[in-house]
């Protein structure tokens, strides 16, 4: 931390910021299968080893993954991937997927406001590892679930004294955007078409860290299923791995022709016309006085054949690094996530410092290093773009300033641009230290939705947009990451990202909108930061046309 940069938190920052409060709702429904929720404390231990310098010697991230988890589309399998890791942005991936004994997935659907009249509140429904399912109606929402569910936890400290990153298993997945009911939105005018939560509890994982060259393997257990099977089968098969000569295996590069079905291209909900026109009614808003910025989206869409997913995903990566991607594949939900986000929501580490890195100002790379240095200096200087992101700095500064100590609040990195392989981005840091009463959920449920994905202030801006927008943003502008068995988390913001669902492919983009906005250029940069995903799906579909 820069302690002689630090920014003091001001408490009346934006008066339009209402602290989040427990709403009761009425139970419309009876609790069934309850069983299914925490039952009193669970003690889980850690075992785990670390296997020097061998990452490289077996093909590296993509390799090991391709190898021990693509097997069968890799089904229930989970990737945080840090594919994009020069100049430090990351430096560990997370791989897994079913196996252990604890094992088990979640997945959350908010209640249809036209069927019940309660606020919040959804249906969860888990599966465990012997493949039993119970569904639960939820009252008090996934967020309050997910609480008493790591506070549920207790550890030993000393398990992963000497690990050197902060994901020790726990849940991974995705928390959509519709969540905001349960962070004080009023509502959701559109139901997302996917769960609005998903997560697997993993309990057996291989992490990369690729910058010491290292792999290291870990499982939890209680005291009913302590064993070193798992740890001594991955070892083994680690060790003995080759290096593929191909990029890809062939069960994941090549597909039958006759089972691809090309579409001229994608569609978007919005028209050019109608997106440019939705750009004026947000700058009305702001001229009027309702919002100082609003984040507009729109979604892309396509229907896709019979692509592999996972050939998919590791085209994508491949085409478009970056330092917060992933891979989510829930098998009974026919979906898949791949996703190439270079945007980091919210980090709480075990010292409890929380950071936030939200992306406000996107261009796009220029053809020759002359052009591209001459964009990436109009980005820098760009007095637009420059509001958008120091709008979005205040607004990161007022949530966690919520649940931080006081004067703890800080921005050590301010409107710094970042490149990657389709544009220059402006990236700001804000950090502060979590307040030891409050628990990693109330963290997240301060912060939720990013503010790089909404406006402010926040839930005024949420309601305009709301009002504006077509369809769900589903898991677009949520984010994806994992909560640790010891409360830590790091979760990203789910853009550049390509959901694969029930035979269709959608991919969410928009922008800030500011009354410095150019409508039509507000246009144009949303078209630009779908063209990573929307390339990375037209060029397999052919490629897998071509083989």
């Amino acid at each position: 931390m820069v302690g002689n940069r630090s920014w003091q938190f001001n408490d009346n920052l934006r008066s339009n910021h209402l602290s989040i409060l427990n709403t009761n709702h009425v139970n419309l429904y009876k609790m069934v299968n309850s069983s299914s929720l925490t039952n009193g404390v669970k003690f889980l231990s850690l075992q785990w080893r670390k296997l020097e310098n061998l990452s490289c010697q077996v093909g590296g991230a993509k390799s090991i993954f391709v190898k021990l988890f693509g097997d069968e589309k890799a089904g229930n399998t989970f990737w945080l991937d840090s594919s994009s890791t020069e100049k430090r942005r990351a430096r560990f991936s997370f791989m897994g997927g079913k196996g252990g004994a604890l094992w088990k997935q979640i997945t959350f659907r908010l209640s249809d406001p036209s069927e019940v009249t309660c606020e919040s509140g959804g249906h969860i429904s888990i599966e465990d590892a012997q493949g039993l399912s119970t569904t639960t109606f939820l009252e008090d929402g996934f967020f309050h679930f997910m609480d008493k569910e790591l506070q549920s936890i207790r550890y030993d400290e000393k398990d992963y004294k000497g690990l050197p990153f902060e994901f020790y298993g726990g849940y991974i997945g995705y928390l959509g955007y519709g969540l905001k009911v349960e962070c004080g939105a009023l509502y959701n005018r559109h139901n997302a078409g996917t769960p609005d939560a998903c997560f697997f509890f993993a309990d057996n994982l291989i992490v990369i860290d690729h910058s010491n060259d290292d792999i290291y393997i870990l499982s939890i257990h209680d005291q009913t299923t302590k064993n070193t099977t798992w740890l001594d089968d991955i070892e083994q098969k680690l060790t003995t791995l080759k290096s593929s000569t191909s990029k890809t295996s062939p069960s994941h590069s090549s597909i039958q022709s006759n089972k691809i079905s090309v579409k001229p291209g994608f569609l978007s909900d919005k028209t050019r016309e109608q997106y440019i026109e939705d750009v004026e009614k947000c700058q009305k808003f702001i001229k009027d006085g309702e919002s100082y910025e609003l984040c507009l989206t729109t979604q892309m869409r396509k229907k896709i054949g019979e692509v592999d997913p996972l050939g998919l995903y590791l085209h994508l990566r491949d085409k478009n690094p970056a330092p917060y991607a992933a891979w989510l594949n829930f098998s009974k939900e026919n979906l898949t996530i791949c996703c190439s986000s270079p945007e980091r929501f919210l980090r709480l580490d075990r010292d409890g410092i929380l950071e936030a890195k939200p992306i406000k100002g996107t261009i796009a790379r220029g053809l020759t290093p002359e052009e591209d240095e001459m964009l990436r200096s109009q980005l820098q200087h760009s007095e637009k773009d420059q509001a958008e992101n120091l709008m979005i700095v205040d607004l990161l500064r007022n949530d966690l300033g919520r649940v931080c100590e006081p004067g703890s609040v800080h921005v050590p990195r301010l409107m710094e641009v970042e490149s990657y392989a389709t544009v220059h981005t402006m990236v700001s840091t804000i950090r502060g230290k979590k307040r030891s009463n409050l628990s990693a959920i109330d963290c997240v449920r301060a912060a939720f939705p990013g503010g790089s994905m909404t406006g402010a202030p926040k839930l005024r801006s949420m309601e305009l947009l709301d009002s504006l927008e077509s369809c769900s943003r589903g898991i677009y502008s949520g984010c994806i990451g994992f909560f640790s068995y010891n409360q830590t988390f790091d979760l990203n913001i789910v853009i550049r990202t390509i959901v694969l669902h029930e035979g269709e492919a959608s991919i969410g983009a928009g922008g800030a909108i500011v009354a410095l906005s150019s409508p039509e250029e507000e246009y144009k940069e949303m078209v630009l930061k779908t063209r990573a995903p929307v390339n990375a799906v037209v060029e397999y579909e052919h490629k897998s046309l071509d083989q």
